[in-house]
């Protein structure tokens, strides 16, 4: 039993079900929260990164959740390498316990700390809370991870029982939670380098019944509010993924499939972190891409001439959110039509959306461009014309984006689509060849 330990809260904003807080309050005397905004990942963002405006609401709502229990968060901002160590010295503890971050900074940051923490005596206890199973935990009969979906889909389902699911019961031991109110100054987003309001509203972390019941029919229609909107709370934590895995497994098994892509994504980044920004197929970082500006701004701005393609750029721009289904036509618009490296694709999402989530925004870029694991087969090119007229028939998402769609205002297509197509068939035949 330890003494006196820090709990370090990294992306999972709450304190019930908190997997690596219960393994920090069962197995200590005195538990002190602590959370750091890491300076280092902070000086990437712009001033008007609204996730920063959600996790400071989060990050404050969390402290007030400890002061109702007798107890306070401890927040300060710095390099979690400094940081960390420090406070361990300030409040004299025994142990830092936290939950594990899969993605290649935060493995080397924690490397990095617990050697740091070692030559001190202290330990470093990471616990599974960010997904149902990690790292090694599912893999394919001769101890491989997997690299297609299916087979990794099936094996998680026939993994899964109670045990893997069950919340684990933070309040029983809640009164271990270390009663001393910080006296610190709180940063301020102004402090931080970022704008004071936010400018865009954020979705809810729950998903209602009703939207789950007809996840599998509506998910595709843009214009449906037919999706959970949930991926900024598994991002940073602020829901439980055994909670809203129990609730999948009783009320929609895509919704659940969706779910079990997430972790697929998080296992093919943590096997492979050169992913990061190497195609997972390597012959594919082979293609000669366009390097045409103009294009990839008209991309950006939505001004291609592709209306759903547009209008889903347009909402990204805007709202930080863009439908899964218009997500998978804009990327294949980007990397097929204007043969633009995916890899500008997935940063420009990566500082635009709401929910990013590194491992998935990978995966879901290289499945477009057809370079991932489990990627849709380089000659298969989504025709933006058909999905409109698959996905939003009477132009209702459209109209919502785009309000000059349909007059002399819009723009002419930037590239004829019959083009487009010969074009990346014969320059990707010609890299795998």
């Amino acid at each position: 039993m330890n003494n006196r330990v820090l709990f370090w809260h990294r992306r999972d904003l709450r304190i019930e079900d908190n997997a690596g807080l219960y393994k920090a309050l069962t197995e200590s005397k005195e538990v002190f929260p602590v959370f750091v905004f890491d300076s280092t990942i902070l000086t990437r963002l712009k001033p008007d990164d609204q996730r920063i405006h959600f996790i400071f609401q989060q990050i404050f709502a969390l402290r007030l959740a400890y002061q109702q229990f007798g107890s306070d968060l401890y927040i300060v901002c710095g390099d979690p390498k400094i940081c960390i160590p420090d406070i361990c010295e300030q409040f004299s503890v025994h142990a830092v316990y936290t939950n594990r971050d899969y993605e290649p900074y935060a493995r080397e940051r924690d490397q990095q700390i617990q050697a740091s923490l070692v030559e001190k005596d202290i330990k470093f206890i990471g616990s599974k809370d960010h997904v149902i199973f990690e790292k090694g935990e599912v893999l394919k009969d001769d101890g491989q991870p997997y690299a297609v979906f299916t087979p990794y889909s099936r094996k998680w389902k026939s993994k899964l029982n109670d045990f893997f699911v069950r919340s684990y019961p933070v309040q029983k031991y809640i009164s271990k939670l270390g009663k001393v109110r910080h006296d610190f100054t709180a940063p301020t987003l102004e402090s931080l380098g970022f704008q004071a309001e936010p400018s865009v509203q954020f979705p809810p972390h729950i998903v209602h019944e009703k939207v789950l019941a007809v996840y599998h029919e509506q998910r595709d229609i843009p214009a449906i509010d037919g999706t959970s909107k949930l991926g900024l709370h598994l991002r940073f934590g602020t829901i439980s993924i055994r909670a809203l895995t129990r609730q999948a497994i009783q009320e929609n098994e895509t919704f659940l499939n969706e779910l079990i892509w997430r972790e697929f994504y998080q296992m093919i980044l943590y096997h492979y972190p050169d992913t990061l920004d190497k195609a997972f197929k390597p012959a594919y970082d082979l293609i000669k891409w366009e390097h045409n500006e103009t294009h990839f701004k008209a991309w950006c701005e939505g001004k291609t001439g592709y209306p759903l393609v547009d209008a889903g750029m347009r909402e990204l721009n805007t709202t930080g959110h863009m439908h899964n289904r218009v997500r998978m036509v804009v990327a294949s618009f980007l990397t097929k039509h204007l043969l633009i490296d995916w890899r500008l694709g997935e940063r420009y999402f990566a500082e635009k959306l709401l929910d990013f989530e590194l491992a998935s925004n990978i995966g879901g870029w290289q499945w477009a461009a057809g370079c991932g694991c489990d990627a849709a087969p380089y000659f298969r090119v989504f025709n933006p014309t058909a999905q409109q007229e698959k996905f939003d028939k009477s132009f209702n998402y459209i109209k919502k984006w785009v309000p000059e769609f349909g007059t002399s205002d819009y723009p002419k297509p930037i590239i004829d689509h019959k083009y487009a197509r010969e074009r990346v068939l014969s320059r990707y035949k010609e890299a795998l060849t």
